[in-house]
Parts: C-alpha cells; structure tokens; sequence
C-alpha cells in the first residue's frame, strides 16, 4: 500500500527574497520562452532557473549547461540563505482558490514524499501515455540537482473527506504562506509538523489506490532514478531516492476541475463541411453548427452542454465552417473494431475517438504531426486565425471517474486526455534526493 513521509523541505527565505509569489512558478512544460523570460525578470531567485534555466550560447554536453547551472544556482542559494531546510518533518497543506467561468474554487490537498514503485508493481497508477524526450530532459535535471524540484499531482480516494478534516483542524490556528501566480490563483500552504496529525494522515494514505493526475513523465524519471542509485550500490532502505514529492488531492474535492485540451490539426487536407460530413457518415451523425472562428464559443458550449463524450466540435478551414458530430451506434461498432485491444471505458472517451476512430480511420491521419493543443476557446479561434489548422476539433475532457476506472485496468489514455485547472506552483518545497 502507498507508503509516504513527512521530510524536511528546502523553502525559500522570505527575509531573503521578499514574495513568494515573485520566485514561484508553474510547472516547466506549461512555460514558453516568452513567459520564461519574464519569470527570470520577475526575482533573481525564481524557480525557473532551477526547474527551466535558459539555453545560453557556448552551451555543451559536460561543463556549462542549463542543468549544471540550475545546480549551481540551487547549492549557491542553500549556501547564501536563500533556500533554507526546514528543522522539522513536515507535511505541507497546500490550498489553491480560482475562478473558472465565474466561479470561485478552493482546491485542497498536502504535499509529502511517497514510496516510489514502479507502474504496475504498487499502488500508484498512470493514466496517460509518457514520450521519452521529457523523461530524458527531467532525469538529466534530477541527476544533476540531485532533488525533486517540482511536485506529482496525485489523487486518492476519499468519499468521507477525513484527511482533509483531519488537516483542517490542523492548520486551523496557523499563518499560511502565500503567492498569488500570474493568473491571480492564491496559493495558500501550511507546515504540519505535529507527529500524531502526520500519523493519522499516512493511516489514511495508505489504504488507497494513488492515481498520477500530472507529472507522469516526472515520476517515471524518479523510478528510473532509483533505479541508477540502487545500480551504484548507494540505496539503502530510506534513502531519499526511494521517494518522489508528491501534492495529494482527494478525488472528491469540490475543487477539484478537469478542463478540456482542445486540437488544432496540421497535415490534413482541406476539406469542407460537406466533404468532411461524407466522410465521418458511416460513424457520426453530423449538423451544421455555425460560420467562421468566432462562433466557436457557442459550439463549445453546445458540446459542453450534451455531456457526451462522443460529441465533438468540428471546424473545417477551407468553408470556415463549424460542424457538430455525434457518435452513433454503427460507430461504437466501429470503434470496438478499430481499438478492439482496448477496454470499453477507454473506447468511450472522447479523445479516443477523436483520435483512433475520426482521425486515424476515417480521415486516414494517423501519420499526422502532433497537433497543437489548447485549453482556452479564445486559444482555438486565434489559432484559427493564422489560416495554418485544416481542422480544429472541440472535445470532451475525460472525468476523474475515467481516471479511475481506466486506470486500474493498466491501459492509458491519449496524450492530453487531461487538463487539471490550475496548475500546482513550483518552488513551494523542494525535496532533497541526497
């Protein structure tokens, strides 16, 4: 069962570095070089020097890189009291409040190190597939630090709410930290230190399943990096590297938001409403949905409000023209044909039909570059805009439940399948490896 630990985080000095909020940031695969730029504007002491440090001309293989600067830079901050250690274990209630489509959120968990076992030999389980450029890139960096810099986003079962209960009255008469991120998210944490609150926690932990929400790539780096320790003959039973960082948050948090990955496709030809619809005919039912980019919006929402994950949002560049296409049940037929070695909870999910059945089958992609992903509608009209995109698609995200029921069967979903809105910040704690 999942085993995990209170351990003493490295944190930021606030008497050193003024705001947190000025030295966190999001996590290295949502930054873009020009959001990097202004992270390493915004405090000689963000994170993204650790987690993300720039390329830099003369750059090579062994002495001078971005990895051995983020380790330099990590040791010089420990040494100059930047970064300090925590004098007690601790676990590390973490609160993130949002407003989403109007509403105002609280999500909550805590963060601690779990027992790395490797996919399919514990209790933690992945839900998406992983690429082995990240994996190579993170594991350089962890090698190099010699820390985890960056938490898992893992969720637990936990229908009564009794870790968070337990945790609530915990912090209930503490002073928490806090950094508002660059889209306004106030991210609240509280050190635990109290060894009976901590018991109880790792009590409840360690009856349930651990499903990997984001930060697959990351935490297979970890269990490879246990892998190279215990090679090098340095593992013991407790050594750090037997455990990853890892934020915790029950599957039922109010808080809890899965958000769409909408797709703009390249390397399609142009089709036209009518020409696409002919196509997907033995497999959807199609409808007219609207003229141009801007009406996207209003098909979302139509998608959105259906509820259904065979319901996805069509937009063919060459009339500019929205389509709405709905799964019939020859397609369901079709699509057990064409995933027969998947499960049925799988064959359901809307990315996999978009996908294995729309893209690869029918529209004969399955050679396609990998297309540019977004979250925001506003993203899908903009990048209708460029004229670049055949097609755009609007799909349903998959739910926790999919999460659950899919993982426990050890298939993985699509790329993307996933959004978790909004992301957990770096450089609240970092967890030593040595």
């Amino acid at each position: 069962m999942p085993e995990i630990q209170a351990f003493r985080a490295i944190r930021y000095n606030l008497g050193k570095v003024g705001s947190l909020g000025d030295v966190t940031a999001p996590p290295y695969d949502v930054i873009g070089p020009e959001f990097q730029d202004q992270l390493y504007q915004k405090s000689p002491y963000n994170v993204v020097r650790l987690i993300l440090n720039k390329i830099e001309p003369g750059d090579d293989d062994a002495v001078s890189n971005r990895y051995t600067r983020a380790r330099r830079f990590f040791r010089d901050w420990q040494s100059d009291g930047v970064l300090i250690t925590d004098p007690d274990p601790a676990i590390y209630v973490y609160h993130q409040e949002f407003t989403y489509d109007g509403v105002t959120y609280v999500r909550r968990g805590f963060m601690a190190r779990i027992r790395l076992s490797p996919f399919g030999e514990g209790q933690v389980f992945p839900h998406e597939e992983t690429l082995p450029g990240p994996k190579v890139d993170r594991l350089m960096l962890m090698t190099t630090t010699k820390a985890n810099l960056s938490q898992i986003f893992g969720l637990y079962p936990d229908p009564q709410n009794e870790a968070m209960m337990v945790l609530d009255e915990a912090i209930s008469t503490l002073t928490p930290h806090v950094a508002t991120d660059h889209l306004g998210v106030v991210n609240r944490m509280w050190p635990v230190t109290d060894i009976d609150t901590i018991a109880k926690i790792a009590g409840i932990i360690g009856q349930k399943p651990i499903f990997i929400a984001d930060g697959h790539h990351r935490y297979e780096t970890a269990c490879e990096y246990r892998r190279q320790t215990h090679e090098s003959g340095a593992l013991s039973k407790e050594h750090p590297a037997n455990f990853v960082l890892m934020m915790f948050v029950g599957m039922e948090d109010p808080g809890l938001i899965v958000l769409p990955t909408h797709r703009l496709f390249r390397g399609l030809p142009m089709l036209s409403q009518g020409e696409l619809s002919a196509k997907l005919a033995s497999c959807f039912a199609t409808r007219p949905a609207g003229d141009g980019a801007e009406q996207a919006q209003a098909v979302w929402e139509d998608v959105e409000t259906s509820g259904s994950q065979g319901a996805i949002g069509l937009f063919t560049q060459k009339d500019q023209k929205w389509t709405i296409a709905e799964l019939t049940d020859q397609g369901r037929a079709r699509m057990a044909e064409v995933a027969k070695e998947n499960t049925e909870d799988w064959r359901e999910l809307g990315v996999a039909l978009l996908h294995r059945l729309l893209i690869d089958d029918l529209l004969g992609g399955k050679a396609l570059p990998k297309p540019r992903y977004v979250h925001l509608v506003q993203e899908v009209i903009d990048g209708l805009k460029s004229g670049e995109f055949p097609l755009a698609a609007l799909v349903m995200p998959a739910t926790v439940n999919h999460i659950r029921s899919i993982s426990l069967t050890g298939e993985r979903m699509p790329a993307k399948s996933t959004y978790f809105y909004p992301k957990l910040l770096s450089g609240l704690v970092i967890n030593t490896l040595e």
